[in-house]
């Protein structure tokens, strides 16, 4: 698990500038999804959707560092019910440890803000692979290319020859930044390498799942800790050479909450007591054996307490995405990315660059007022425009398209028991990092 990754800055995914080859040979002996999705673009949250396969408002995280339920299980619990040992190495980031008690795997940093990073160390990742003939899930959880951007070559990445994406702005300064973030996915990719040789020296590389997430989109502006495609569109490899067809690619739309489902799948399960999962199984998609999944993928986004409230509510059905801003006549404001808070002068000063420049650059403007000024409703096609850059919801030919996802993402808030607007009072808050909150349908 990579940790703030924009999907598409991946080589199999279009990305033009990062090499990632031992990404590039999983994809090639394995299966790329080419549309899945997290239900919220926040490190915690995320990773307790992926770990409990349930979603936000189902487990109880629904902001950054707070406590899921404490009453949920997780991983760890419903793999080991069936045989296995679950261990995690590197940053956990979710509670409480009733919930998700994973055996803790030394090897690989658990702070993503170190500067610099602590290297890696395979001997404990190697000891838990090898420890017995007992089934094993381990995960893996890295914590580049999170700032700060500290770890790997920036020189392979001369800032003047990059090409940047469309929704990330054109300043000397953010060349820097995306220089020291492109050469983080490479040590990153380089770690992956690392790990996948632990495995083939095991022995056990033909019997075992290997799967690749890239989790939320970067800490750059319209990534992480938004709904937009960069932010919720996450990279999903999964490699498995006694199941998996290889160098293949699916369609199939799928999301975090149906990963573990899936995991419970592959791994032969055939007790009749499953679990209830927000998720479902897309095991028949990774056999070869159907091409199609779900119908759509959720997302939610609160801003506490990375910010001043600013809900945000989504739906997309793979092709079109439909965003719904119920807040819409507040500024975002997000205080670790605008400097107000965290290490800006290394990482964050490309944000002041984007306002200082914007008055002699109209596109600079854009993209400031598109991060910070948002309509009440945004709809996208994806599949031509994955940086969402042409704002829809106005399009007489989309009207349908339109209120087919807006009456769905009604149904999915109303099943979830969705308050929408949050009361974020200081109580709430701190129930919330405690597990104690309570919402709608959820007990």
């Amino acid at each position: 698990m990579a940790d703030d990754c924009t999907y598409n800055d991946l080589p199999m995914y279009g990305g033009q500038n990062a090499k990632t080859p031992n990404l590039e040979k999983l994809a090639r002996e394995g299966m790329t999804f080419d549309r899945a999705f997290l239900a919220e673009a926040i490190c915690q949250p995320c990773r307790a959707e992926l770990y409990s396969g349930l979603y936000p408002m189902g487990n109880g995280c629904n902001w950054n560092h707070s406590a899921s339920r404490g009453d949920i299980e997780s991983m760890p619990q419903h793999l080991g019910r069936e045989g296995y040992r679950v261990g995690l190495a590197g940053k956990v980031h979710v509670s409480p440890r009733k919930a998700f008690p994973f055996e803790i795997v030394d090897g690989c940093d658990k702070n993503c803000v170190r500067n610099p990073t602590r290297e890696m160390k395979l001997d404990s990742i190697a000891e838990f692979i090898n420890r017995s003939n007992e089934r094993f899930c381990l995960v893996v959880a890295l914590v580049e290319p999170h700032v700060p951007w500290v770890m790997g070559d920036a020189s392979a990445y001369p800032p003047d020859e990059l090409k940047l994406p469309p929704n990330i702005g054109d300043t000397q300064e953010t060349r820097e930044a995306f220089s020291r973030y492109l050469a983080e996915i490479t040590y990153m990719d380089q770690q992956f390498g690392q790990i996948m040789e632990v495995l083939e020296e095991s022995g056990k590389s033909n019997d075992t799942v290997v799967i690749f997430t890239s989790e939320q989109g970067s800490q750059f502006p319209g990534n992480k800790w938004t709904n937009y495609n960069t932010g919720v569109h996450t990279g999903l490899i999964m490699r498995w050479p006694r199941g998996i067809p290889v160098n293949t690619r699916s369609d199939a739309l799928v999301q975090y909450a149906d990963v573990l489902p899936t995991m419970i799948d592959l791994s032969g399960s055939v007790s009749l007591d499953q679990p209830k999962f927000d998720g479902n199984s897309f095991g028949q998609v990774c056999r070869g054996e159907v091409s199609a999944h779900r119908e759509y993928a959720y997302g939610t986004h609160n801003n506490v307490p990375e910010g001043p409230p600013y809900p945000i509510r989504s739906i997309t059905d793979g092709r079109y995405h439909y965003i719904r801003n119920l807040q819409n006549e507040n500024l975002y404001i997000e205080k670790h990315l605008m400097g107000i808070k965290g290490n800006g002068e290394l990482n964050n000063k490309y944000w002041q660059t984007w306002v200082f420049e914007c008055f002699d650059q109209p596109e600079l403007l854009r993209l400031i007022q598109r991060y910070q000024l948002r309509p009440k409703e945004e709809l996208y096609d994806i599949a031509n425009d994955p940086y969402e850059m042409t704002n829809l919801i106005e399009q007489e030919e989309l009207v349908e398209v339109r209120k087919r996802l807006s009456n769905e993402l009604d149904r999915w808030l109303q099943s979830q028991g969705d308050p929408g607007v949050p009361q974020d009072t200081p109580e709430s808050l701190k129930a919330a990092k405690q597990g104690r909150h309570r919402f709608g349908n959820h007990p």
